[in-house]
């Protein structure tokens, strides 16, 4: 069953947030990494904590997702596809109203700061 989908507010412009903010937030535990890209380039190197849902099973993967209050930034290899991504994560009702779904700009591209390797343990 697909995430059930309710109109936040639309919005035609996504927020950006620097890897800067993102390496705070994840350090200070209150934000959520949705990384966008395959598996094969996960497992080569992600951000801390981030969870693997490739943009195309990303609508059929929101149920199983813990939202648990804290904002959602989703990153990607350049910044784009994680636009998309934040666009459909934001339109799902399981996302509480006053969480940030935002993209990382620039993507891995521009991340300068320690990645994970390895398989995601969230993923079956």
């Amino acid at each position: 069953m697909l995430g059930s989908r309710r109109k936040r507010g639309v919005r035609d412009v996504v927020e950006e947030v620097t890897p800067e903010e993102v390496r705070d937030r994840v350090e200070a535990g209150d934000v959520r990494v949705i990384d966008t890209r395959s598996p094969t380039q996960y497992e080569r190197g992600h951000i801390p904590g981030a969870i693997n849902v490739p943009l195309g099973e990303l609508p059929s993967r929101v149920p199983e997702i813990d939202w648990d209050g804290r904002d959602v930034v989703c990153a990607c290899p350049i910044g784009q596809s994680s636009k998309q991504a934040a666009m459909l994560v934001n339109s799902y009702e399981e996302v509480e109203e006053d969480v940030l779904v935002a993209s990382m700009a620039g993507g891995y591209e521009e991340w300068e700061f320690e990645l994970e390797r390895g398989a995601d343990a969230d993923r079956d």
